[in-house]
């Protein structure tokens, strides 16, 4: 029987989605639940960043996904019809009985292309029931106690049950990886390791880097006039070229005119390398660790705590306020977070952060090195940082939601005209207000707040409701505290 060639049509404007499932699908239905329906499955889609769930108990809130990477392909999918034809037996003339025949034809149609692919690569993670051990060693569920499925009373929320904390993740990881345990550190003869206090050994606070920084509390009684020996000797090694002398000397004209700065302020007016000015930093100003100046560089000799000038220089600590009655939730203000637990979604998603484009070239010759085809990708303001990052104005929303300004670096009138009410009255300096009056810092977030609100209700007025305009519109003048804020 000669072999015919099939001819068949494909229409490129149907496009398809292949999920190569790790199950014996008996129920299309029940399957693309585990997926999350539909909607998960377009949602996910839509995404190229985020990895495919697959819930295996889609109605247990406690239970781990596998996850499926996405790849693109180049497929079709071909729907193949096998149709069998059979011939019962015949009588033939001579009376012979001539056995049944069949035919068989196979009839082909292309649905679709295939452009991408999710395959699960990964393994399993852990399973965490919500049960427990009863009297007998049978295992009892408490799905039916740990689950809100309707409003209950407050009996409800006060029966003893057993301690049932799962952890959000178990690994970082689905895929089996070699892990090398770095060698032990061997230290030079007369190495002494730093002391670690009891509050580093648990906590958030973890023991101080050495960067041969000079750190200074406000209980200090003096300052030092002078960087420390290796500070200096770090930084001579590295400044190996005239531009970094040239960033030096500029480094020293701004501490000459202002005798304290930001580290975002001078990043903002001198472009050097990071890692550089790590090493500048302590050459030029010591480090101020608590008190109105807290988490600013200071130049060398000069006490703040005894110039009342200085009150200018002090830090405010302002974050943006966020909440109902403000008007605009978490998630509506146009300001976005540094970091948020919302993006942190291993393994879920597969985007990793691009790379610093930054070489051994960069620390050992500085900017002014480069030759000719480099000095377009890199020009001399590659380092620096927009003003807005330390300076604060009323027509702007801030970068980030919590931010550091210095006093001097509020750049609205009104502001300034809080900040010096007491100028030449200054007695003391104090811990908390520096050489301002008391409530100076709790006066100063509820002005910018307000500005604030205001900015983000002329941007974006669909947040802000009739009868929040209309309390407003009558009293535009009434601030919370920030002390009733940090009592909240």
């Amino acid at each position: 029987m000669a072999r015919e060639a099939a001819f068949l049509a494909i229409n490129p404007r149907r496009r398809l989605v292949c999920v190569e499932y790790p199950g014996l699908v008996r129920d299309p239905g029940k399957m693309l639940l585990t997926l999350g329906g539909e909607d998960g499955v377009s949602r996910v889609y839509t995404d190229p960043s985020r990895r495919l769930e697959l819930y295996f108990r889609p109605k247990d809130p406690y239970c781990h996904p596998l996850c499926a990477n996405r790849f693109p392909t180049t497929a079709m999918l071909l729907r193949v019809k096998r149709k069998i034809r059979r011939r019962g037996s015949e009588v033939t003339g001579d009376h012979a009985l001539q056995e049944p025949s069949q035919e068989i034809r196979f009839e082909m149609e292309i649905l679709g292309v295939i452009s991408t692919i999710y395959k699960f690569q990964g393994m399993s993670d852990f399973q965490y029931l919500a049960s427990h051990l009863g009297p007998d060693g049978k295992q009892i569920s408490m799905y039916d106690k740990v689950l809100l499925q309707k409003p209950q009373k407050e009996e409800f929320f006060c029966q003893e049950l057993p301690l049932y904390i799962p952890p959000p993740i178990f690994s970082r990881l689905d895929t089996a990886v070699d892990y090398f345990y770095r060698p032990e550190t061997q230290h030079r003869e007369g190495y002494n390791p730093p002391q670690v206090s009891a509050e580093n050994l648990i906590g958030l606070s973890r023991a101080r880097r050495p960067h041969n920084a000079v750190f200074v509390s406000f209980e200090d009684r003096e300052v030092p006039t002078k960087p420390l020996e290796a500070a200096a000797q770090n930084w001579k090694k590295m400044c190996t070229n005239a531009m970094d002398m040239k960033v030096e000397e500029e480094l020293k004209q701004l501490f000459d005119i202002r005798p304290i700065w930001s580290r975002n302020a001078l990043k903002a007016n001198v472009s050097i390398h990071p890692d550089k000015l790590k090493l500048l930093l302590p050459y030029m100003a010591y480090y101020m660790v608590t008190g109105p100046w807290r988490s600013l560089w200071v130049r060398f000799g000069y006490d703040p705590r005894n110039n009342p000038e200085a009150k200018i220089y002090q830090v405010l600590d302002f974050r943006i306020r966020c909440g109902m009655k403000y008007g605009y939730t978490t998630n509506e203000i146009p300001v976005k977070a540094k970091r948020s637990a919302y993006n942190y979604s291993l393994p879920i998603t597969v985007t990793k952060t691009a790379s610093q484009t930054i070489n051994m070239q960069d620390l050992k010759h500085g900017l002014g090195s480069f030759n000719q085809s480099s000095v377009k990708k890199a020009p001399a303001s590659r380092y620096k940082l927009k003003d807005s990052i330390y300076i604060f104005r009323e027509e702007a929303l801030p970068p980030y939601r919590q931010m550091f300004y210095q006093l001097c670096d509020l750049n609205v009138e009104s502001l300034q005209k809080v900040i010096h009410r007491n100028d030449g009255e200054e007695v003391t300096c104090t811990e908390k207000d520096g050489w301002c009056l008391q409530k100076t810092s709790d006066e100063l977030r509820d002005s910018m707040s307000l500005m604030i609100k205001q900015l983000i209700r002329s941007k974006r007025p669909a947040l802000f409701s009739s009868k929040s305009r209309q309390a407003d519109g009558k009293d535009q003048l009434t601030y919370e505290s920030g002390e009733e804020e940090e009592e909240e």
